[in-house]
């Protein structure tokens, strides 16, 4: 009753379906403008990859960023990669960053030109505006832009997901491949996203019985998003 539903909420299902799929991937895991890598549930990120061979974050210089730390790389999405940076991770992770970078294509170009495999990604599809003097807020995701950015870097759609919860922030979480073979048989089974956000504007009795169906999925093992 008294969670925060434009946040937490959200924020507590991404974290629940990436400890979900992130023990599948193994070898050099970046979590990009990963701030210090707190889930904001009393955890880290890095605890997610328990196979990873290595562990870095980046960080852009401003509020909340980069600080020199050991583990951390200084980094601005909009900008050129350097030579070391490209093909350096086997799995580039990303959470809530892209709908605050106006060059968002330059942006997702680089996720994905940082990876040799695996690109996550978690954005909002419906969420309060949120902005401050450090940061502006641009951009909403459906799942066709998701699908067509991975497509257009060379990459194909492995996983993904959609936040099920009403009255609340909408999430998306995608993962794609440059390998999608590799993955197949080690991911959980989803289903594919035909109209993200389709109780927005129904009665609580519909939206209730479309809540009630996606829970009853998930006990089942059908929907593959939990």
């Amino acid at each position: 009753m008294f969670v925060d539903r434009k946040h937490i909420l959200v924020r507590r299902w991404s974290n629940r379906v990436l400890q979900r799929i992130a023990p599948h991937f193994e070898g050099d895991v970046v979590n990009v403008s990963a701030w210090d890598d707190r889930d904001k549930e009393g955890g880290t990120y890095r605890r997610y990859f328990r196979r990873s061979s290595s562990y870095r974050r980046t960080n852009y210089p401003g509020f909340r960023g980069f600080r020199g730390d050991s583990d951390e790389i200084e980094l601005d999405l909009t900008q050129p990669l350097s030579n070391e940076l490209k093909s350096a991770f086997d799995v580039v992770y990303n959470h809530t960053t892209l709908e605050h970078i106006f060059d968002v294509k330059t942006a997702f170009s680089n996720l994905c030109e940082m990876s040799r495999d695996v690109v996550i990604v978690v954005v909002p599809f419906s969420q309060v505006q949120h902005e401050s003097e450090s940061y502006a807020d641009y951009w909403r995701f459906t799942p066709t832009c998701l699908r067509a950015l991975f497509r257009e870097n060379g990459m194909d759609v492995i996983f993904e997901a959609e936040s099920p919860h009403r009255r609340a922030s909408i999430y998306l979480l995608f993962a794609g491949s440059k390998h999608p073979n590799r993955h197949k048989s080690r991911l959980p089974a989803y289903r594919t996203i035909r109209e993200a956000g389709h109780w927005i504007g129904r009665s609580y009795l519909v939206s209730g019985f479309q809540f009630a169906k996606y829970r009853t999925q998930r006990l089942l093992g059908i929907a593959g998003t939990e």
